[in-house]
């Protein structure tokens, strides 16, 4: 099956392909185009319409700013960390033109079951992707030791949130690389079909 253009949805769909973050340079998204991306993000599915996530806008003159902070998070966390490991926590900072980190944000005195809410705040996060794709960017969608940390996640939000993500934008430098995908073989099965469905 093949997709040759993105001018149809399924298109857009089929091509959509993750870049590498310090491979992204500019033109990122302007104002105008960073808000239908997030408007795209936020049309999720969202079980007892709880909006689990939101969006924190990291703009390009809040990075020094950023590479500062989380290199004091990653020493206070890791004491002995060598140079490189602090030039690496700098780079991330300031990858890409564009910096949104996604917050999954728990409803936790909802009946809304939180593994349901957690996979919307993916949904969402996967819809901000697309919507950079469908705009005509790429995106890269990056955790790491910052999206585990406590220190990290105070500099966006408080607990119980998390990090869902850091969805870097940009334009690519290179060609994007198509990766290996599993064949339908591999991950899809009819219920039913054999003797291993327990029944």
């Amino acid at each position: 099956m093949t997709f040759n253009d993105r001018t149809t949805p399924l298109s857009l769909l089929a091509t959509r392909r993750s870049a590498k973050a310090r491979d992204l340079v500019a033109p990122g998204p302007d104002a105008d185009q960073l808000a239908q991306m997030l408007h795209i993000a936020a049309r999720t599915p969202d079980h007892g319409k709880l909006a689990p996530w939101r969006f924190v806008i990291v703009p390009p003159d809040a990075r020094e700013r950023l590479a500062a902070r989380l290199i004091d998070a990653y020493r206070a966390e890791r004491p002995t960390a060598a140079r490189l490991e602090i030039e690496a926590v700098e780079m991330f900072a300031h990858q890409a033109p564009t910096l949104v980190v996604v917050l999954h944000s728990p409803k936790v005195a909802s009946a809304i079951p939180l593994w349901e809410q957690q996979l919307s705040a993916g949904a969402a996060t996967m819809n901000l992707e697309h919507a950079a794709h469908a705009l005509g960017f790429a995106a890269c969608w990056l955790t790491g030791w910052a999206a585990f940390s406590d220190r990290v996640r105070d500099l966006f939000g408080a607990a119980p949130e998390r990090i869902a993500g850091f969805i870097f934008i940009g334009t690519p430098s290179r060609p994007l690389e198509e990766r290996p995908r599993p064949s339908l073989d591999e991950i899809v099965a009819t219920w039913g079909a054999d003797a291993t469905d327990g029944f």
